[in-house]
């Protein structure tokens, strides 16, 4: 026993001062004697080159120079660089070799501190002799560490950079006291736990491991280096100060503490708590604390919860989600930021309110934010969020989206670079659909022409209900059609946008217009009892017994088989069984009564909420033959037209009844087709051979020779480097073949010349469109293009390009507004294109009552932006709230903004008919079923002009209309909704939809009339009582004459204003500019009344039959030419007609 504590006591020996003084002032030494040297070598080096630039010197310098340098030196020099070339070559981590060093010295300094470790143990006064086994183990590896240090001290470029870096730092301090152990043959503590700063370099070790990979556990590695390296090398000082004490007071302060105890020490400084049962005692000790702990608040507060942060979010978000049998999910990729997942929540949430059975899987390539956070945790019941990317399987698989209901991708519309958000999105598309073929995946697109990669997939299929939003398409298209119909934008709005907000109403109009933003457009499968009838039967019953308005359905034609939608259509078209109808109602309760219609068991029901499932369908065993049902019918029509015409037991008018077809409005007659009208070979949109784009360039000085009226002005901002925002989907509701060539209004492009020649090859098919070079921010160019005479002016937002905030995108829209809007026209000077109140703005929506401002539909990228709107609007009693959807601007049609079109993607997952139908209404008839039926060549293609005339040329056109002088006039009584609906669609197969009211005309306030200002009604109620000065939205027949045959002088307000040559001389080209002198003709221009005993153009007409070049046309060639060429063709379309309102019994 005796023998052995000999031994321990030879193993340890006691340190005087001396000779730790000698470890310390070994590495300080080195570090500055090293550094010194360095700084010398450079100062002469400096000096000799400032000595070579002196003038004169350079020779006896470089004399001095070849005398000493020789030719061999400077080739040993040459060698020197290419060794040390090749050494930094050999250092890193891009050879195998030098990725084998750094992970060597990693290990083998990771060792050297647990060797630390194991002697910290001892006392820090004692010393170790040879006799310790762990000395030659930590001197093997110093002399690795000492080799190591040489070759990267030859490698490095800069020496004393390198000389003052971390690890050098560390080899310095570390590998000088082992020789003086070895000199001293024992060993001490010292400052061998600096070399604790080597655990800095492990997430670059474990990198070149490949242990992780992601970037999240890189930072995770990075943030745990630094707190184990700090608090280690922290716990090393304060060991070693603590145990030797001051060295001024030689060490009578210090106290015995474990290297344990410091680290315990130093966490809990950290932590900011501070037990008090292990202090620090000496004067360094102390000072050393007071330093650390100002640091460790900072490593405490920022490291340490960001490292927690990471470690259990990579736990909770990449873990993949659990598909449960029987529980239904979406996954929802694409752009996940807080502001479209909480669109896309309550969007698609109210659509089943309390009855939402289906999960909802974020696949996020980013960790979510905290606000994010709390949007799942809110929404905790539908919600998973998945950390993980669509571009890659893994995830895919993780998120188990071959078991997915569907795959929506959301698009970023206030992206830099919509080109590059559109590809990422088709390229999410194309991995999701190689991964699952059968899944069904909805994608938002922003550009237009990016849609047709998408079909070319070969999994894609529109049948299993993959679909399609494009945002520049219906954007421009809702725009569009807010151009051809005041209001009627706001209109189709309205119908998806969902404002839970409550407001405090003052007045009459606001109350009505929120309460008709409640309607929404729904679907629902018609009753096989409408089986049958046609569109006008079913759609007045359903409104008057139902209260429910039907617009559209699905048909199928017998001969291609066929099915689409059809608005409103003719008498002609029979229903069929299971038929899908299109409704305007508030729920889809409301919409179940077109489900459960029975013509016998709810006859005699004319309250809508007692309309239910009844017993005799339950039983599925009615057999009616088609006269009971008519019977019947006719029996329940008989009580509805009483209701509707405030005559008890009277007689109304039948649809089908003879009194129609004798009626003086009798209108279904066919249609003359001028042989100028050319359509394309879809014939749903009008076009001309592809115009030069020199031919319709204006020029400012020439205004004299370009008069326009009642057209369109759009104001495009963009340059040579603007994305292409694709000005085509603006145009080509504007040129739909339902409006005749007469109807259509000019388009005049106000903007840039590099970007609109971009847009040009496009829009070159498409008559009557004009460029103005220059900028709607200058009054003189928008005073160029007759803006004073425009029947809407356009203020569309500039294409994407990066801004500092959201709220600057919108600045030149507003900016041009506010242009626009202080233009002031005089009465005197306007002639009347429109009638009185058909514009927003007609009459002067200010405090003048001597002008009118100028119609204007702007666009805003950020909705939030309507306060700058609203400001310029001049309206007093604004709706609260800086809401889009509650603002004037908006009610009134003046602002539009694409932000509600991120409701379409839920409606798209729920019933992509909707989709469908708002795409046919918007964008002038095409649909993505229309699509799959043509061919894309032909239809985008330059083909020749083509007059044959389809059935698709004969599809409803929506309008307004007033109610006094027009057809809708003679419609008797008519001082409810219902009345004029019911009255319009039997007389005239006009189906009714909303009104257009004047806000001025509702407060009763004509004294002080602030102007024509007209706000939307959606879907009023039966009993609404009208105005006289409401203006009604309708789905009008193409066929069908509006104005009265007597009243020439009245203009509509779809007045066209037709330009005929001076001379004959005169150009033709329908894309010139017209002249100064000019004709003004109403709707039924080219509308003919045919009847059985008259001629087609009998010689009292009024009205003018043109030809391609506007002269006259003869009446032999009425007489002879149509006679021969389509005299049968005539006789079948007016027998048809004819048959389509059957006589009475």
């Amino acid at each position: 026993m005796a023998q052995n504590d000999n031994r321990e006591d030879q193993r340890k020996m006691t340190c005087t001062a001396d000779v730790q003084a000698a470890f310390i002032l070994s590495s300080f030494m080195t570090f500055f004697s090293g550094l010194l040297i360095l700084f010398i070598s450079r100062l002469m080096w400096r000096s000799i080159k400032k000595w070579q630039n002196i003038k004169g010197t350079g020779i006896l310098l470089k004399l001095i120079l070849s005398k000493i340098i020789s030719n061999k030196h400077f080739k040993s020099l040459h060698l020197h660089g290419m060794f040390r070339d090749r050494i930094e070559m050999l250092l890193s981590a891009q050879t195998i070799v030098g990725q084998v060093l750094m992970i060597l010295v990693f290990l083998l300094s990771i060792g050297s501190l647990i060797i630390y470790f194991i002697n910290s143990t001892d006392p820090v006064g004692s010393c170790s002799s040879y006799q310790d086994k762990t000395i030659p183990i930590d001197l093997t590896f110093n002399a690795f560490f000492s080799f190591y240090f040489g070759l990267r001290f030859l490698a490095a470029s800069d020496k004393i950079r390198f000389w003052l870096e971390m690890n050098s730092i560390v080899d310095i301090f570390t590998i000088p006291p082992t020789f003086i152990s070895y000199y001293l043959k024992s060993n001490w503590l010292g400052l061998r736990f600096l070399r604790a700063l080597r655990l800095l370099e492990l997430p670059q070790i474990l990198q070149i491991l490949r242990a992780i990979k992601t970037s999240n556990s890189v930072k995770f590695s990075k943030l745990l280096s630094i707190v184990l390296s700090t608090w280690f090398t922290a716990a090393g000082f304060i060991h070693l100060v603590e145990n030797s004490g001051d060295p001024w007071l030689k060490g009578r302060n210090s106290q015995n503490i474990s290297y344990f105890d410091s680290i315990y020490l130093v966490m809990a400084t950290t932590s900011t708590v501070g037990f008090g049962d292990v202090v620090a005692k000496t004067s360094l000790g102390r000072t050393f604390i007071m330093f650390f702990t100002v640091g460790s608040l900072i490593l405490f507060a920022n490291y340490i919860p960001e490292m927690v942060e990471l470690f259990a979010n990579k736990r909770k978000y990449t873990s993949g989600y659990e598909v449960l049998k029987g529980k239904k999910f979406i996954v929802v990729c694409g752009n996940i930021t807080v502001d479209s997942v909480t669109a896309f929540l309550r969007n698609f949430l109210r659509h089943k309110s309390g009855e939402i059975n289906t999960e909802i899987v974020f696949l996020g390539e980013v960790l979510p934010s905290l606000e994010l956070e709390t949007i799942f945790k809110c929404y905790m019941a539908y919600t998973t969020f998945v950390s993980g990317s669509a571009l890659k399987w893994e995830d895919l698989r993780r998120v188990a989206v071959e078991s997915a209901e569907a795959c929506l991708i959301i698009a970023n519309p206030l992206c830099n670079d919509s080109q590059v958000e559109d590809t990422s999105n088709i390229m999410r598309v194309l991995s999701i659909k190689n991964y699952s073929p059968d899944t069904r995946v909805i994608i938002q697109i922003l550009q237009s022409h990016n849609k047709v990669f998408l079909p070319k997939i070969p999994s894609w299929s529109w049948t299993t209900g993959d679909n399609i939003i494009c945002f520049a398409e219906l954007k421009l298209g809702f725009i569009a059609q807010g151009c051809l119909v005041p209001g009627l934008c706001t209109f189709l709005t309205s119908l998806f946008v969902e404002e839970n907000k409550k407001v405090c109403l003052k007045q009459p109009w606001q109350k009505h217009f929120l309460s008709s933003l409640k309607n929404k457009l729904l679907t629902q499968r018609l009753s096989d009892d409408f089986a049958g009838m046609t569109f006008p039967e079913v759609s007045r019953l359903c409104f008057v017994k139902m209260h429910l308005m039907l617009i559209a359905i699905k048909h199928k034609s017998v001969p291609s088989s066929y099915c689409g939608l059809v608005l409103n259509p003719p008498a002609q078209v029979k229903l069929h069984k299971n038929t899908l109808g299109f409704f305007i109602a508030e729920s889809a309760k409301e919409v179940r009564r077109a489900f459960f219609y029975c013509a016998t068991c709810h006859c005699d029901v004319y309250t809508p909420e007692l309309i239910g499932k009844c017993s005799c369908k339950s039983k599925n065993h009615r057999h009616f033959t088609v006269p009971s049902r008519e019977y019947t019918l006719s029996k329940c029509y008989k009580g509805v037209s009483a209701r509707i015409s405030g005559q008890p037991g009277g007689k109304a008018q039948n649809p089908s009844s003879s009194s129609a077809a004798n009626s003086p409005f009798f209108l279904l007659r066919p249609f003359l087709y001028e042989d100028s009208d050319c359509l394309d070979s879809s014939g749903m949109f009008h076009r001309c051979k592809a115009t030069p784009l020199d031919k319709v360039i204006l020029k400012r000085t020439d205004k004299s020779k370009h008069e326009f009226r009642n057209h369109v002005v759009a104001c495009i901002f963009g340059d040579a480097q603007s994305t292409l925002m694709g000005l085509r989907n603006f145009v080509m509701p504007l040129r739909a073949s339902n409006y005749t060539q007469q109807e259509l209004k000019d388009i005049v492009f106000i903007g840039s010349l590099d970007y609109l020649q971009r847009e040009w090859q496009f829009i070159r098919n498409f008559p009557q469109i004009y460029i103005l070079p220059g900028s709607a921010l200058y009054s003189g160019d928008l005073r160029a293009v007759n803006i004073e005479h425009c029947s809407m002016c356009a203020v569309l937002s500039s294409p994407s390009k990066s801004s500092g905030s959201q709220t600057l995108v919108d600045t030149e829209t507003i900016m041009t507004t506010l242009n626009i809007g202080s233009l002031r026209i005089s009465h005197s000077s306007w002639t009347h294109s429109e009638p009185e109140g058909i514009s927003q703005y007609t009459g002067g929506c200010g405090r003048e009552s001597n002008y009118r401002r100028i119609p204007i539909l702007t666009e805003l990228k950020n909705p939030s932006n309507i306060h700058f709107i609203e400001q310029l609007g001049g309206m007093e009693g604004s709706l609260p709230g800086t809401s889009l959807h509650l603002s004037t601007s908006f009610s009134t049609g003046a602002v539009f903004s694409g932000s509600f079109l991120d409701s379409l993607l839920a409606t798209a997952f729920y019933n992509y008919h909707v989709l469908e139908l708002v795409q046919m209404l918007v964008t002038g008839g095409t649909s993505s079923q229309m699509e799959q039926h043509l061919d894309k060549d032909k239809f985008y293609g330059s083909t020749d002009c083509s007059t044959t005339i389809i059935s698709g040329r004969k599809r409803c056109k929506l309008g307004l209309l007033p109610l006094n002088k027009t057809i809708l006039s003679d419609i008797q009584p008519r001082k409810t909704f219902g009345q004029v609906f019911c009255g319009s669609l039997d007389n005239f197969g006009i189906l009714c939809l909303g009104l257009y009211r004047m806000i001025d005309e509702e407060a009763h306030n004509p004294e002080n009339k602030r102007g024509v200002c007209l706000f939307v009604i959606t879907r009023p109620a039966n009993d609404f009582k009208l105005l006289p000065s409401d203006l009604v939205f309708c789905a009008i027949p193409f066929n069908i004459s509006c104005y009265k045959k007597d009243n020439t002088s009245y203009h509509g307000p779809n007045e066209i204003i037709n330009t005929i040559p001076l001379t004959s001389e005169a150009p033709t080209d329908i894309n010139y500019p017209p002249v100064e002198q000019k004709t003004t003709q109403s709707l039924n221009t080219l509308v003919h009344f045919l009847e059985p005993k008259t001629t087609l153009a009998s010689s009292d007409s009024k009205q003018a039959i043109l030809t391609k070049n506007g002269k006259p046309l003869p009446e032999t060639h009425l007489g002879k030419t149509m006679k021969k060429n389509g005299e049968a063709n005539m006789k079948e379309t007016i027998k048809d007609n004819v048959s389509a309102y059957p006589k009475s019994n």
